[in-house]
């Protein structure tokens, strides 16, 4: 995904509702694709809707890249969108990142529907307990 979370709320910003829920699709579409061995019981997020999968790799010694994918295509723009605030950044500075607060100006809880967004605190919950771990390993 060549954007950065900036450009994606700037335009976000100026979208309707129906036009959010596209740009959302258009996000999850450009996930780098997941392999189907990778999804498993324990690469499920748990406490989604839909089915979400989070898979971190490290490229380097510091840095993590994750692997997610859903079977629901907004929830997979969400995975999408959460993964823009951390991607192949440092281990210790992903379990530092306020992920909640640079979501907040997408005002996910207001825009979808609860089924969508209950999940949400579930997939950073992970993405930063791996981090953790991680950055202690």
């Amino acid at each position: 995904m060549a954007d950065t979370l900036d450009d994606i709320r700037e335009e976000y910003e100026f979208l309707d509702s129906d036009d959010r829920y596209r740009l959302l699709i258009d996000l999850g579409r450009q996930l780098e694709p997941m392999p189907e061995a990778l999804k498993t019981d324990a690469t499920l997020v748990r406490g989604c809707s839909a089915s979400v999968w989070v898979y971190p790799t490290q490229p380097d010694e510091d840095r993590l890249h994750f692997l997610a994918d859903s079977n629901a295509a907004i929830t997979k723009g969400i995975i999408a969108l959460v993964l823009l605030t951390v991607q192949d950044k440092p281990a210790a500075e992903i379990a530092q990142t306020n992920i909640e607060g640079l979501l907040a100006p997408f005002d996910l809880k207001n825009q979808l529907s609860s089924n969508r967004t209950q999940g949400i605190p579930n997939m950073i919950a992970l993405i930063r307990e791996t981090a953790t771990r991680y950055a202690g390993a």
